[in-house]
């Protein structure tokens, strides 16, 4: 029947009716419907009975497709959908600090004490419709199970929108709030997340509504009707090489000074910024790269900058929560329970992504995340377990693992990184390589230069072409460092979907301490990328002809790409404290123009969930 019409209809025996209102009621019973009872074939009437019906609506509503406002028709509220066509309603961390006075994060209080907080919570709106007499019989009850009150936090606008008041209603302890009716039709609440993805937790959490009927005093309410929606909260996401930089960080100590100098002419050309450390705060740590790793968060409507901060626990431990985390900008760390757990491996130098890519017709347009972690024996090092989670469950940037225990200090930015290229492809990868030394000093050999001299102008011994090419040891050393760089780029080929074409090969040596790897000369792969600035290591290569044959080298592969190569002085306060350019700056970039939740995001396989374990 359809609304405003009248009639009658005969109905079978044993038939079942199915009533529905299209309004809700102004008044109680204010919609009925009659059942009559004839017999001798409707003409004689044996009894008549009516249905009195009220009727009520309570939906709960959130921005489901993702545009940045509130969908009051959304019926996708159970599920949640990944890609360009998917649904679903989305929170951030709100791992920032928007009140500078706060000792903590926003997400660990209870309390909205400044409106800049509320942009990064979504909203969710409660509608009730209905006759206030039939809600003075029942309740209607918010709630989130225990699990998920772990994971999001709710707060309930009361007020006019001049003098609004946020009250903390849900989350954490509680578990149940419950809704008075105050002749409002919409309820509006903030919600925020409290917990990035991680082991056992997908990043999905639910809200639910419940209508309870409080049919007799003292007896327990009946739940009467329930709604459930479904939201996931955003991941940290790393930002690769090829993305524009904002901002450079540097720690100023007292032998670093020309080094310091050398990065801010390179920032200046690069036109973005740079913030230099002062001692106080580094407290004389000089690896800012693996202190932390910069990267973001974002929902339809906010995104802001998020820095994951490392278990390494030196100098500069205290500096990303107490000098980075602030307005709009978040903070995340992972530390084991136990602080043996801790190997130089998960320092965040042995922590990259790289720029969006296609493997075998599958696309990572927001890169894959990089990390060495493979051990091949059973007293290696490997990257602890609760950072390896935490990366796996963002899911938006598949991690690969690599060997990197073969090095003395155990790093993938200190054999791999990426480049920006003005072609099609759009970056390259760069993997140092002691065979295309060898084959780049047996040249020059070749032609005559085999007595050039390395290490010019530097307290080191002077090495030769010649004496380098003698060097037996040395030889041995670099052809078993060649093997463990060609595993990796093997599975670098395999799981980047690359070509022999998209690798360029970094004139490097290595040479072995305690049966692992360091730079025998300043190792260029460890570069600093600016858009198309290059801050690499002086190399202090062999001079022919006035020039650095391997910095001339370096320029006749990189240059035709579009890059500029400046070389940077290095070798007394990184190179031989074993580390170089990229150890000691870090760069803020920009975020992806593309949206993570419009990635098409499989279930992880049985190979990715071992690999994570």
């Amino acid at each position: 029947m359809r609304p405003g019409l009248s009639g009658s209809w005969p109905l079978n025996k044993g038939a079942e009716i199915m009533v529905s209102t299209v309004v809700p009621s102004d008044h109680l019973n204010d919609n009925k419907v009659k059942v009559s009872f004839h017999k001798e074939n409707g003409k004689v009437l044996m009894g008549s009975a009516r249905l009195y019906l009220t009727s009520v609506a309570i939906s709960l509503h959130a921005d489901t497709h993702r545009d940045g406002t509130v969908n009051m028709k959304n019926t996708d509220k159970l599920s949640w959908k990944w890609g360009p066509y998917g649904h679903g309603a989305i929170l951030l961390v709100n791992c920032d600090k928007d009140q500078p006075n706060s000792k903590d994060m926003d997400n660990e209080d209870e309390g909205i004490f400044t409106y800049k907080d509320l942009e990064d919570m979504s909203i969710l709106i409660l509608k009730t419709q209905g006759p206030k007499a039939f809600f003075k019989a029942h309740q209607v009850l918010l709630h989130v199970s225990p699990p998920d009150s772990e994971k999001l936090g709710v707060f309930h606008q009361t007020g006019t929108n001049s003098s609004s008041e946020f009250q903390h209603v849900l989350g954490r302890e509680k578990l149940f709030y419950r809704v008075q009716y105050n002749g409002e039709h919409e309820h509006v609440f903030y919600v925020e997340g409290l917990a990035f993805p991680d082991a056992g937790f997908s990043g999905l959490v639910s809200i639910s509504v419940t209508l309870l009927e409080v049919s007799e005093e003292n007896m327990p309410e009946s739940p009467v009707f329930t709604e459930e929606i479904v939201f996931r909260i955003a991941p940290w996401i790393m930002t690769p090489n090829t993305l524009p930089p904002q901002e450079v960080f540097v720690c100023s100590l007292p032998d670093n000074h020309t080094f310091v100098e050398q990065v801010s002419d390179l920032v200046q050309r690069a036109k973005c910024t740079l913030r230099i450390l002062p001692e106080e705060d580094s407290r004389s740590d000089r690896w800012i790269q693996d202190e932390m790793e910069f990267g973001y968060t974002e929902s339809p409507q906010t995104c802001f900058p998020v820095v994951f901060d490392s278990p390494r626990n030196r100098g500069l431990q205290n500096f990303p929560f107490k000098k980075i985390l602030g307005p709009d900008f978040g903070y995340v760390t992972r530390e084991p329970r136990n602080s043996f757990e801790v190997s130089s491996l998960d320092s965040f130098g042995n922590l990259e992504v790289s720029p969006p890519v296609t493997v075998r017709e599958k696309a990572y347009p927001l890169g894959r995340i990089l990390i060495g972690s493979i051990t091949l024996s059973n007293t290696g090092r490997r990257m602890t377990k609760v950072v390896r989670d935490f990366l796996y469950a963002q899911q938006v940037q598949a991690p690969i693992e690599l060997y990197a225990d073969w090095l003395l200090v155990g790093h993938v930015d200190e054999f791999m990184t990426f480049v920006p290229a003005n072609d099609l492809k759009g970056f390259r990868l760069l993997l140092a390589s002691p065979s295309a030394c060898y084959r780049l000093f047996r040249e020059k050999q070749q032609l005559g230069y085999g007595g050039a001299v390395m290490f010019q102008g530097l307290k080191a011994p002077q090495r030769t072409i010649d004496n380098i090419l003698c060097d037996e040891k040395l030889r041995v050393e670099c052809h078993y460092v060649q093997s463990c760089i060609n595993w990796n780029r093997n599975i670098l080929k395999k799981e980047l979907g690359l070509t022999e074409q998209d690798i360029i090969n970094i004139p490097v040596l290595f040479s072995l301490e305690l049966k692992k790897a360091r730079a025998f000369f300043p190792n260029m792969v460890n570069m600093l990328v600016l858009g198309s600035h290059l801050g690499i290591p002086k190399p202090f290569g062999p001079i022919i002809d006035g020039k650095c044959c391997l910095e001339e080298e370096v320029r006749s592969l990189l240059e035709p790409l579009g890059l500029h190569c400046t070389f940077m002085d290095d070798y007394l306060s990184y190179h031989q404290h074993d580390g170089n350019v990229h150890c000691g700056t870090n760069v803020l970039r920009r975020a992806f123009s593309f949206k993570w939740w419009n990635m098409d995001v499989p279930a992880l396989s049985r190979r990715d969930t071992l690999s994570a374990l």
